[in-house]
């Protein structure tokens, strides 16, 4: 089931009057090349740290992992334009419209040192993937489609650690944002967004009322918002469901972590993996329950081994913390599941 209704681009102080002739981000989207900077989008007003106003903020209850990077997003939408969300309330974007993130990493000085903005353009033809990297200046970012790495060093956890920060290619970014070989949207589902400002977060539940009725998804990292079942299942359906479903990338391997699995085995519990090799060493399971140390899935999420860690792409070092959920997760299943 879809709704679709009139989107009111009325969002006080958030989205721009003027009109689309005149939006140098509608043009920049519909047109026939792809801007090799991203100030031809009107984004930011000069640097990655100033959005314009036109962008609707938002974050997500539960982020995908992407070596401790901090991420900001936010939405853009045409004047004039229709916004729909379909029953699972995923949100349908008009064509015309862009979701932008940029990734970075806190300044020594303060504030958020940006490496990289990507950008899902909703183009008449489909949705096309972005990647900018932002200049020393910090003034730009000019499009790599051909990706890149860079070197970043940052405080966690009391001690510095220091990654080889991957920019993805444009062949990457199709990999994760892919369904039925079309690139598309993973992050905005309603019941796993926040919106730093109410204001927007109504506007749109006005525009489209039965989102009103969604229950937010828990929080990985939050006991208070479900049951440790709930937060180990929505970390593995952000983080790994985009290709572990039934029309993803990583479909013939019968693990399906997007919430779609109805019984154990598709959940990977008691599951033998389709090919065994390097990647499984010499354990019987993806999840064997009771036994953390004895689960594929673990073993592979502690990898740094291009060869062996999952998620293959997006992160060079280890989520402890998140690892250490999934571990108390596995821990507490009874060992006779399977």
């Amino acid at each position: 089931m879809r709704f679709v209704v009139p989107f009111v681009l009325a969002f006080a102080a958030a989205v721009a009057t003027s009109a689309a002739s005149d939006d140098p981000a509608a043009i920049a989207i519909a047109g026939p090349q792809n801007p090799a900077t991203l100030s031809a989008f009107g984004f930011f007003d000069g640097g990655a740290e100033r959005p314009s106003p036109r962008l609707i903020p938002y974050e997500l209850r539960t982020p995908l992992f992407s070596d401790y990077a901090a991420k900001q997003r936010f939405i853009y939408v045409p004047e004039g334009t229709q916004i729909g969300a379909d029953a699972d309330g995923k949100l349908i974007f008009p064509v015309g419209s862009a979701l932008i993130k940029s990734f970075g990493y806190p300044a020594k000085s303060g504030g958020l040192n940006v490496i990289e903005t990507r950008v899902l353009l909703h183009q008449a033809q489909g949705w096309v993937a972005l990647p900018y990297v932002w200049r020393a200046d910090g003034k730009d970012a000019d499009l790599r489609v051909g990706g890149t790495r860079v070197p970043v060093t940052f405080a966690h956890g009391g001690n510095d650690l220091s990654v080889n920060y991957s920019v993805p290619n444009k062949n990457q970014c199709k990999q994760c944002h892919s369904a039925a070989g079309n690139i598309m949207p993973i992050g905005p589902v309603w019941q796993n967004m926040a919106f730093p400002r109410a204001a927007d977060a109504r506007a749109i539940v006005k525009a489209v009322p039965s989102l009103a009725r969604l229950q937010p998804y828990p929080k990985w990292d939050d006991s208070r918002t479900g049951s440790l079942e709930d937060r180990a299942r929505q970390y593995l359906k952000v983080n790994c469901g985009h290709c572990h479903a039934p029309q993803g990338s990583a479909s013939n391997s019968g693990l399906f972590l997007d919430g779609s699995a109805t019984g154990a085995a598709a959940l990977g519990i008691g599951k033998r993996p389709v090919a065994a090799g390097r990647a499984s060493g010499d354990l019987d399971f993806i999840i064997a329950p009771g036994q953390p140390d004895q689960s594929i899935l673990i073993k592979r999420m502690e990898s740094t081994d291009p060869g062996i860690a999952m998620p293959e792409l997006g992160r060079s070092t280890v989520h402890e913390e998140g690892v250490e959920l999934l571990r108390q997760w596995i821990a507490a299943m009874p060992s006779n599941t399977h």
